[in-house]
């Protein structure tokens, strides 16, 4: 059974998390990258409050997922707030519902902190996104890379 967890609360899955990004995006989170895998990590299980707040789905008592929910994803987009980002699952359990999962519990979990509406710009899960119900408001080309711009209410 799926369940879902802030990264406040199992923060011993840090460095597991660390493990499933760098692994996901190793342009980004690698030594040479832009990103800051350590500070991200970090932010994610700060609070449960306040955003960024990262989140890790379990089956029964595996972990098998991680999503984050956060003020800015797309520096274009700050006008849009918040959003679902960096979704990761597990080879092994992609297309088993688990990302539709984890987006259920990070729009559940915004609502609880007063937020209406999350967005995702994803250019990898958009089949995801239209099966879980997400509506498509923009397409725009990122980094180099086309991306489509998802609202979970819209």
């Amino acid at each position: 059974m799926l369940s879902a967890k802030p990264l406040p609360r199992v923060p011993r899955l840090k460095p597991l998390v660390s493990a499933w990004l760098l692994s996901e995006w190793p342009s980004w989170y690698a030594e040479e990258g832009a990103g800051d895998l350590r500070g991200d990590v970090d932010a994610f299980a700060t609070s449960e409050l306040e955003l960024p707040v990262g989140f890790v789905v379990f089956d029964d008592d595996e972990p098998v997922g991680f999503g984050a929910l956060k003020q800015v994803s797309i520096s274009t987009h700050t006008h849009f707030a918040p959003w679902a980002a960096a979704g990761y699952v597990v080879p092994a359990r992609r297309g088993q519902g688990v990302g539709a999962f984890l987006l259920q519990a990070i729009v559940a979990h915004a609502k609880t902190i007063g937020y209406g509406n999350v967005y995702c710009g994803t250019g990898t899960a958009i089949n995801l996104m239209n099966r879980a119900g997400w509506q498509q408001i923009e397409r725009i080309t990122y980094g180099g890379k086309p991306l489509v711009i998802f609202c979970s209410g819209a």
